[in-house]
Formats: structure tokens, sequence, C-alpha cells
């Protein structure tokens, strides 16, 4: 049973039952009693975009049949490069992803679906199949669950507001009326909540900027971790929620890279930690990368493997030409591949997370006079954050990566000593750090080199990583000579093409 009454979610509130366990029989009986009269089966394709077909509920039979059956798409149309033997493939509903949609002319019921073959089996270059296979592998060696949750930062575009102008660069977290589309984002807020994607927080983000005749206002959504397949859902989710969101209320919202020549960027930083789930014999999950005194040794072979892993998984997380603009020039971008727990500038950080016994003393100071014992607060919050990706990254792709730089973190018997050496805080801090690739071209030679981590088990087909190599070398061409520092019109030309992006 799931507790109704804090429940925003449609399904789960007048089913009773949390979505985790929802059956075929329950959507049909949550159809019938939310008066839903249209099915929407919906999947990421090969761009990273969440796609969509819509059923209508013509009669119960053929809800049935959707539900259980989903439908054939044309795999060739839906990823780049795919080859004439994915001309049908089979799209099939996960029950548990069911949410209602208020979007469109009237509410529908949609689903999240996974690719199979025509012989049944998982269609292995589908982005869904590959992050669930990495998750998969990783905790049958570790026995270990990767969970992790993004950072999702976007812009919403406007004409100007005369009242409280826009000051650039001074939006983190600004109240009305100084930070813009207030609303906006609450609703984002109330929307996730009943689509049951579990979120932390939204608000005004440092970017700002007036110009051409236009506002353009940074704001930023945190999530909450969940598994790494769920996680990469929920971030497909959350762009084409706030596109729809922005699109209702008369605004265009972009998560491109480079907006401006001079603002903000938009970044996807990804936090994750490591569980150990929930024993057979009922004991509880641990989140086994902090205890007491901080970081365990399994925290830092865990950023270790993202360090060694960061160049390649810049191919993922970094997919066009204005990435490497934001990577350039942004104030706020990691500044090389090292990490720390009190330096920000490194591509991994370690953020605060009321490690050790300093929480009861915050709650009494700031409740003077107010006693009792506080609350289990469940699975320690410790994560560490990898500040790589950004609006353009293929977030199945690049959490898969992910989990697999995670295994070989933690299995390489070098991987302590490289996160000491790689460590910008320590004794003596991290020497003349390697940089992240600068280019395109430099991401795809760095997945080329690194591409065995990838392919190993069978996580990422071959021909997988061929056409992501292939596609970061085009997009690299289409700016050689380009001298976009000095060139402005050049530079807007590249930012317009990649204005909505994933």
């Amino acid at each position: 049973m799931t507790d109704a009454p804090w429940t925003p979610q449609p399904i789960e509130r007048v089913l009773g039952k949390a979505r985790a366990d929802l059956t075929w029989e329950d959507l049909v009986e949550a159809v019938e009693r939310l008066g839903l009269e249209q099915v929407d089966l919906r999947y990421v394709g090969g761009d990273g975009r969440l796609k969509s077909i819509a059923f209508p509920i013509g009669s119960r039979e053929q809800l049935v049949a959707v539900l259980v059956r989903g439908e054939r798409v044309d795999g060739s149309s839906v990823f780049g490069g795919a080859s004439t033997e994915d001309s049908d493939v089979y799209v099939v509903p996960r029950w548990s992803t069911a949410f209602v949609n208020p979007f469109g002319t009237r509410p529908s019921l949609d689903l999240l679906c996974s690719f199979y073959d025509s012989d049944g089996e998982p269609l292995a270059h589908a982005h869904d199949q590959v992050v669930r296979r990495a998750a998969e592998v990783l905790t049958a060696e570790t026995g270990l669950v990767l969970e992790a949750f993004g950072e999702l930062e976007y812009y919403l575009v406007s004409e100007p507001d005369p009242l409280y102008a826009v000051e650039p660069e001074r939006g983190y977290q600004e109240s009305p009326p100084f930070s813009k589309h207030r609303r906006v984002r609450e609703e984002v807020l109330r929307h996730l909540a009943s689509f049951g994607i579990a979120t932390k927080y939204v608000h005004g983000e440092v970017g700002g900027a007036v110009e051409d005749g236009r506002q353009l206002v940074q704001h930023e959504i945190e999530l909450l971790p969940v598994p790494v397949p769920e996680a990469a859902d929920a971030l497909v989710v959350t762009k084409w929620l706030v596109r729809e969101v922005a699109h209702a209320n008369g605004l265009e919202a972009t998560f491109a890279p480079s907006v401006t020549a001079d603002g903000a960027g938009n970044g996807l930083h990804v936090h994750s930690r490591l569980v150990r789930p929930a024993g057979d014999g009922g004991g509880e999950a641990v989140n086994v990368i902090v205890d007491d005194e901080g970081l365990t040794d399994t925290g830092k072979r865990l950023v270790a493997g993202y360090l060694g892993a960061a160049r390649a998984l810049s191919a993922f997380g970094n997919t066009v030409p204005t990435s490497y603009l934001r990577l350039d020039e942004g104030e706020e971008s990691p500044e090389g591949i090292c990490w720390g727990e009190t330096d920000r500038t490194g591509l991994v950080r370690v953020p605060l997370a009321w490690v050790g016994d300093v929480l009861p003393g915050m709650v009494a100071h700031a409740n003077p006079g107010i006693g009792g014992a506080l609350p289990d607060l469940g699975v320690h919050p410790q994560t560490v954050e990898l500040r790589l990706g950004d609006g353009s990254a293929d977030v199945h792709l690049l959490l898969a990566g992910m989990a697999l730089a995670a295994r070989r973190g933690l299995t390489d018997p070098d991987s302590l000593a490289q996160a000491e050496r790689l460590r910008a805080d320590g004794d003596d801090g991290a020497e003349d750090p390697e940089q992240l690739p600068a280019s395109c071209a430099e991401s795809a030679d760095a997945l080329e080199a690194d591409r065995a981590l990838f392919e190993a088990d069978g996580v990422f087909p071959q021909r997988l990583v061929d056409e992501t190599l292939e596609q970061l070398r085009e997009r690299h061409s289409a700016t050689r000579g380009k001298r976009l520092r000095k060139d402005a019109s050049a530079r807007e030309e590249l930012v317009r093409r990649y204005w909505h992006v994933g």
C-alpha cells in the first residue's frame, strides 16, 4: 500500500498502491476510475528525446492490448545509422512508469517503453537497454546499486520585463519579483510530483541576460537519488515536461550548453552514491561511500573510476560543439580532471552532507528549548558530484557510462592511489591535472581509446560506439576553421544551431 494522503500521483492515490507494484489490471482500473480516454506510449529515441504514440481507448479490449502488447515502430527512423533489419522493432510498456499526462486536448495515461527486436530480445543499441545492462553488470560484480540524480539547468526565454529588470549573473535562488517565472517553475514542480518523479527542489539559477529584445533567465531542477535506469528516465521526462509547461505559458525553454557570449551555460551535474540494498533478513539499505569520518575508501574508488573515464564520458555528456565553449569559458566549469571535498573547481566534488553528528547540534541551536529525538531520515544523503555533463547530454548513455566507470573504480587495485594523486585539496594538491577534451573531435578520440571499458560484457554494442564517434566527428567538422571566440556571428550561428538539444 502507498501512503495515499501524501501522494500527489493520481494513479497511486486512486488505487492505494505504489507505482513500482502496478500491473496491467491496475492500470485498466485506473483508466476507468480517472475517466481517461487515451494512452500515450513513450520511448527514448536515438537522439535522446522522448517520443510518443497516442492510442484512443475505444474498448477495454483495446486498452488491454496496448498495455500488454505495446506496438511496432520503425527502428530505422528512431536510431541514427540503423540498418534495414531494424525497420520493425517492438516497444513494450513498463507499467511502473505510468503517469497521467495533463497536456493535450484530454488527459492521457502515459507509459515509458523498452525496445525489443524481432526475436523478443532486448534491442542492444536502444539507450534504455544500455543503461539497464550497465546497472546490472555493476550490481552483479559488486553487490551494490548505483543511484543517481541530476541538477538540470535551463533558460526560459521571453520578452523583457520592465519591472525589476534582470541583472546578469544575479539569479541564484533569487525570490520574486527579482526572480522571473516562479509560477512556471512551480507548475513544473507540481507536475513532477504528480508524475511520481522524486524531486528535491526547483529554484532560480545564476544566469540572466537581456539582449536582442529578449530576456533569458536561468533555472534549475534538482531531482532525488534513484537507481540509474530510473534516474535517466526521470531526466528525459523532466526535460520534456519543462518544454511543455514553458510552451503552455508562451515561453521558450532551452537546455543549450551555451546561450550567450558572456552568460552562464546550462550544465547537467550528476550526483551519485553506491547503496548496499536491504538484505533478505530485513536489514536496512546502506550508503557505502560514507561513514562517520567522511568519504570511505569505496567512495574514493568511485571517484577514481569517474576521473579515469572522464575524457571518454564527455562523448556522452558533452555532445555538441557549444559544449566546449561552455567548458572553455564558463566560470563554474571544471578546471581539470581532479577532485576535492572542499575544492569546487575540480571535475568531481564531494558536497556537504551532514557527516558525523553535526545535525543534532544544528537542529538544537536552530530550535532552542525544543527537545526530542530526531527521526530516522533513511539512507545517508552523501553523494559525489560529477560536474562533467551539460544540457546536450544523452543521459541514458552518460549514466550507463558512469556505472561502468564505477565498476572499474571499485575493482581496479590502483584506484585508491589514483584518487590520492588526483585530489585537489590534499596535502600536495593535484599537480597539473589532465584536462577535459576541447572539442567534439577530442571527445571522440578519447572514447575510441577507452571503448573497451564500454563494450565489455556487451553493454555498449560496437555499433553504438561507432555511431557516437561518427556523430561527434561530423559535428566537429561543421565548426572547423571558425574562430568562435572572435567571430561573433559564427558563434551566434552555432549557438542557434544547437539551441534545442537532448
